[in-house]
C-alpha cells in the first residue's frame, strides 16, 4: 500500500515516532512479537508498516496480508448489520426485543441470593433494540462468580462448538438479567444477540448475512469466522502474556479452531481478518457510510449509532458495572456498537468525536471524522488490558498532524 504522511497533512517525521515507539518499546523488548498498523487521513493511507513476527515459533514474520483474530472489533460490524434493517423499517429502537424472542417476555431481572434461594423481579420496561447495541440490556459475560453468571454457567450458555443462535439465545431466556434494562451499563453477550436479531429478521444465515451485504460490497476478501485452508499460511499464531511477563503460544495456526466453519458465528467476537480489510469498513464509516461508490449504511443512521446513547449523557465512570471492556471510562460515552469520546479534558485525550473499540487480543481501531483520521492497529496479546495502545498511539498520530 503506497503512503504519503505529507499529502495526508502530517509531518513524516514525527509520525515515524510510532515506528520507534513499537519497534524500540514493544517488539526489541519480546513484550509482543509482532504488529501492524496502518494511519489515514482524509483517505490518505499515511503510514502502514510491520514489525516483528507473526509466529515467533517458526520465525515468520507479519506481511502485509497477514490475517489476525479481531474478536470483539466483531461487535461494530455486527452492529451496522441490524442497524442496516432498521433502515428497511423491520425494527424501532425502542421495540422490544421480545417481538423477536418471543421467549425473552417473562425475563426476571436479578435483587439477591443465589441458586434456588435468590431473589427476582419483574422488568420495569422490557429489553429493547437500542438495548442490545448499547451493551445497557442487563445481560452479562456469564464468567464471573455472581450468582447472575453462576446460572449462566448452570445453564451452560457459551460460544462454541454444539451452540447455534438460536438455541443461544434460548438458554438466555432463562437466565435472570443483572439489572433493569437501561439503568447500567455491563459489557456482555449482547452484541451475539444483535447476530440472532440479524438472523431472525433477514430470514439468511448470519454469517451469510454479513458476506452479501458488508465484505462482498466492501471488497473485504479476507474477513471471515473461519480461515480457508489456502489462507492459513497467512494466519498469525496468538499469544497469552504470563505472570512472569513472558509470552505463551495460546493457538497456532496449524492447530486452531478456526480452520473451520463454527457452529457458532460470533456477532461479538468470531471475525478474523486483515488490516487492509478492517481498514476498508473503517473508510466506509469515516465517510459517512459509503465506501468507492458503495453505500453500506444511511450518513444519518450512522451519525446516531455514533452518538452517546447512555442515559442523560452519563459517560461511563457513572454506568458502567465491573471494569472489563474494550476502552477506559473517563469521559466516554457508548452509543450502538461503538465507544466515543465525549471531551478531551475529561477523557485525558488530544481529540474527541471519535469513535471506536477494540478486540481481546489487544487489536483497536478508531475513526475520527473531525480530523478525517482512520486507524487500525493489529496484534495478536490477550488479554488487551495488558498495554495501553490506543491512548499511546493517539498521543504520537495527533502530535503529527501539521495543517
Amino acid at each position: 500500500m503506497k503512503t504519503d504522511a505529507s499529502a495526508a497533512g502530517f509531518s513524516e517525521g514525527r509520525l515515524n515516532r510510532v515506528n520507534d515507539h513499537l519497534q524500540g518499546n514493544y517488539i526489541d523488548t519480546g513484550r509482543i512479537h509482532g504488529c501492524q498498523i496502518l494511519v489515514a487521513r482524509k483517505g490518505c493511507p499515511a503510514l502502514f508498516q510491520s514489525y516483528g513476527l507473526k509466529e515467533a515459533e517458526r520465525s515468520l514474520a507479519i506481511a502485509d496480508d497477514t490475517i489476525f483474530r479481531i474478536y470483539s472489533m466483531t461487535k461494530p460490524i455486527t452492529s451496522i448489520a441490524l442497524m442496516q434493517l432498521y433502515e428497511r423499517g423491520l425494527f424501532q429502537l425502542n421495540d422490544p426485543v421480545h417481538r423477536v424472542i418471543p421467549e425473552w417476555r417473562d425475563h426476571r431481572v436479578y435483587v439477591s441470593g443465589e441458586g434456588a434461594s435468590m431473589k427476582t423481579e419483574a422488568v420495569k420496561a422490557p429489553m429493547t433494540f437500542r438495548h442490545v447495541l448499547s451493551h445497557c440490556s442487563g445481560l452479562t459475560y456469564g464468567n464471573s462468580p455472581h450468582p447472575v453468571d453462576q446460572e449462566y454457567q448452570r445453564l451452560g450458555v457459551r460460544r462454541s462448538d454444539g451452540e447455534t443462535l438460536n438455541s443461544f439465545v434460548q438458554k438466555l431466556a432463562g437466565v435472570p438479567l443483572r439489572y433493569q434494562p437501561g439503568e447500567k451499563w455491563l459489557y456482555s453477550l449482547a452484541t451475539d444477540v444483535c447476530g440472532y436479531l440479524v438472523e431472525a429478521l433477514s430470514g439468511l444465515p448470519f454469517d451469510e448475512y454479513l458476506q452479501k451485504y458488508i465484505f462482498d460490497p466492501l471488497d473485504m476478501a479476507d474477513t471471515a469466522f473461519q480461515v480457508a485452508p489456502e489462507k492459513l499460511d497467512r494466519f498469525a499464531a496468538n499469544y497469552q502474556r504470563r505472570k512472569d511477563k513472558t509470552l505463551k503460544l495460546i493457538d497456532a495456526p496449524e492447530h486452531s479452531a478456526y480452520r473451520h466453519k463454527p457452529d457458532f458465528v460470533s456477532g461479538g467476537g468470531g471475525l478474523t481478518g486483515t488490516t487492509r480489510d478492517y481498514y476498508r469498513f473503517c473508510e466506509m464509516l469515516r465517510g459517512g457510510g459509503q465506501l468507492d461508490g458503495v453505500r453500506i449504511i444511511g450518513s444519518r443512521t450512522l451519525n446516531l449509532m455514533t452518538q452517546n446513547h447512555l442515559p442523560r449523557g452519563y459517560d461511563l465512570t457513572e454506568m458502567a458495572m465491573g471494569s472489563f471492556s474494550e476502552t477506559a471510562y473517563e469521559g466516554v460515552g457508548f452509543g450502538l456498537g461503538f465507544a466515543m469520546t465525549l471531551g478531551k479534558v475529561e477523557s485525558g485525550q488530544v481529540a474527541s468525536g471519535d469513535y471506536y473499540w477494540g478486540g481481546a487480543a489487544s487489536t483497536i481501531f478508531w475513526v475520527d471524522p473531525l480530523e478525517e483520521i482512520t486507524v487500525v492497529f493489529m496484534t495478536q496479546l490477550m488479554p488487551s488490558a495488558t498495554f495501553n495502545f490506543r491512548g499511546q498511539l493517539k498521543n504520537i498520530i495527533y502530535g503529527a498532524i501539521e495543517d
